[in-house]
Formats: structure tokens, sequence, C-alpha cells
């Protein structure tokens, strides 16, 4: 079945961003494809039954979970115009204090669950020669620090991955944009989408301070606003030639002009050890 409105594809739609971009895009018009592990808490929070919503319940991680999504979603609408890889959750916890278990499951949804989900979704945004991917990074896909190292590996990852992916799909007039933001007031501190690691070195002091923090101090404080983080999504895929990068919030500002003065600085006083390593002409 062919529908002339454009269909957005979201994963991660239970709560937070996901929940309120899906509510946005319904009360405009669009058909809408949500998903989720749970698709009955999605369903409850959308509250909508029209033809236009199709909740789906996907394993990001299982690649025949996510073909069967794609599928489903071509079968109710007939494209997927907009894809909105927004799943993921936060690991907070020193290096070391973080098993390989741990690493590798928030790895298996930040990274591997958006590239299944990508690749299922690309042959049929090329048919069209039309489609625009949003990837939810993160301003510490950007920055890292002490407590965040393997949560900003995967988002760092994210912005590797996205950036040769513009490249690669331009050609076929589909678009690529990261999402940065700050922090963003949702439940996202103070839920199932922070995981603490489960085994805590005490001598990291500076850590136990910085999960302190974000337990107790930062919720409820954040800058962000999800429902204009969630507008300016829509907004930026009506913008003819959308910037690949795109920060949300003065502190993702500020965060990420921190690093570009550092790194900028550092290249800079190591250039002549750099520059050293060439051979002689």
């Amino acid at each position: 079945m062919k529908n002339d409105k454009k269909t957005w594809f979201i994963t991660g739609t239970s709560q937070g961003i996901g929940l309120v971009l899906v509510k946005q895009l319904l009360a405009q018009g669009f058909n809408v494809v949500a998903t989720a592990r749970n698709v009955d808490s999605v369903k409850k929070a959308v509250g909508n039954s029209s033809d236009q919503f199709l909740p789906l319940q996907v394993n990001l991680i299982s690649e025949e979970s996510v073909k069967q999504a794609i599928t489903s979603a071509i079968e109710q609408f007939g494209s997927i115009d907009y894809l909105v890889n927004n799943a993921g959750y936060g690991l907070i916890g020193g290096i070391e204090e973080s098993s390989d278990l741990e690493v590798r499951a928030n790895f298996d949804v930040n990274v591997f669950g958006l590239l299944n989900v990508t690749r299922a979704v690309l042959p049929h945004m090329r048919a069209e020669k039309f489609g625009h991917i949003i990837n939810l990074s993160s301003v510490f896909g950007l920055i890292a620090g002490a407590g965040w190292g393997i949560y900003c590996g995967t988002k760092f990852a994210v912005e590797g991955i996205s950036e040769a992916l513009a490249q690669e799909v331009k050609p076929f007039g589909i678009n690529v944009t990261i999402i940065e933001p700050g922090y963003v007031r949702t439940n996202f501190l103070n839920t199932s989408s922070l995981i603490t690691a489960a085994n805590p070195i005490e001598e990291y002091t500076s850590i136990r301070e910085g999960v302190r923090a974000h337990q107790n101090d930062i919720p409820g404080k954040q800058p962000g606003d999800p429902d204009k983080v969630a507008e300016l999504i829509i907004k930026v895929t009506q913008n003819p030639e959308p910037p690949l990068r795109l920060l949300t919030g003065s502190d993702a500002y500020g965060f990420a002009n921190y690093k570009i003065d550092s790194l900028k600085n550092e290249i800079e006083i190591n250039k002549e050890l750099t520059f050293s390593t060439d051979f002689k002409s």
C-alpha cells in the first residue's frame, strides 16, 4: 500500500525524546512507526489508535526482528522516508569498573542496533532516491569524561559511522544528520536508561561523586527541553541541505567548543613533533 504522507520510523519510543517526537509527528499528520522493546508501553504512552500509527515490538540486536519491522512498515505505509535511530542507554562507571558483559551490551544497543536498522532501511531509501537518516548521538560523542568512557565510546562510534554514511548515501538523494544533545530534561538519568557499573571501585573517588551527582543533583535541572529538541529534529528534515551535525542546548555548545579549543591547542603545541615523523626530502 502506498500512502502519500511521509513516514517516520523511530526507535526507542517508550520514553524521552523518542516518545515526544512520536506525539508531535502524529499531531502533524505524519505516518509514524514507533518501535520499542515493550510495545504495550508505547501504545499506552501515545494513546493513538489511528491508521497513521504503527507501534512495533523490536529487538534491535536481532537482524531478523529488525527486518520484520521494516517489512511491516513498508507493507503498511509503502515507504520509510525518515529514520530516527534514537534507541540507546547510558552506562556510567570507570573503564576498569565496567565488565565485558556491560560494555558489549551497551555497544549492542547503541551501535550495533543502530547499524542493524540502518542497513535494513537503506535498500528502500535507495530505491526511492529519497530519505533522511537522523542518528541520536550526544555532545559526549565529541568529548569524553571520567566515568563515561564506555557510553562516550558508543557515541564516538555513532559519530564516525554517520560521517562516513553521509558521504556514501548522498549520491542516492539520502541525507544523514547527527543530533548531539547536551543534558535534556527527560527521565534518562533516573530510569533504566542509565545503568551504573555493577562493580564500583571506591578508589575512583571522582567517579563515585559523578555517579552521585547524576543520580541526585542533575535530574530535573537539565537545561534541554525535550519538546524543543523534537521540534528541531522535525525542522531539520525540512532543510534541503541539512547539516551533518547539529548540537542542541547551550551546554552542548559549550562542551563542543571546549573540545575544539583544547584539540586545536594540543595539535599546534605538538606541531614540531608531528612534522618530525615525515621523510626528509
